[in-house]
């Protein structure tokens, strides 16, 4: 039998895929590689479902509270060069207009764009994960959350 503690995890990770009037909802943020543009996205936190994670996330980093409706799509990345993979859930859905609230540090300001201009800014991407929701989301790729059980 294997030692648990030595198996491999990925980071379970949730993003909020947001469009209105033809905008999507972006951050943009300070990474170690530079400033970058993402979906308002973050890691699951231990004992929220995941459902929680995309709501806490998208306030925190957009300011606006999020009412999933679907899930996109789930997405495994592994930056090359890097030991960590990520496990992506990506929710769509409505939000509200900006609460008067700081960002996540990190966070620079939450903007609207078209999926145009996003696809001409890839090397500002956080990851190729940005522009594959948006192209899934524009494909009509809706799931229902009744797809997810979340076990208490």
């Amino acid at each position: 039998m294997a030692d648990e503690t030595a198996q491999w995890k990925p980071n379970v990770t949730v993003a909020a895929v947001v469009e209105q009037e033809g905008r999507f909802l972006l951050v943009e943020e300070q990474t170690a590689d530079g400033i970058r543009y993402n979906q308002p996205a973050g890691h699951l936190e231990e004992g929220e479902s995941l459902v929680e994670a995309v709501i806490r996330e998208t306030l925190e980093e957009s300011a606006r509270h999020f009412t999933p409706t679907g899930l996109v799509g789930v997405y495994q990345y592994r930056k090359p060069g890097s030991p960590v993979t990520y496990l992506r859930f990506a929710f769509t859905g409505e939000v509200s207009a900006p609460e008067d609230c700081p960002l996540d540090t990190g966070i620079l300001r939450a903007l609207w764009m078209p999926a145009a201009e996003i696809r001409t800014c890839r090397e500002r991407h956080r990851s190729p994960l940005l522009m594959q929701c948006v192209d899934d989301y524009i494909a009509g790729r809706r799931y229902p959350l009744q797809l997810l059980h979340h076990h208490s």
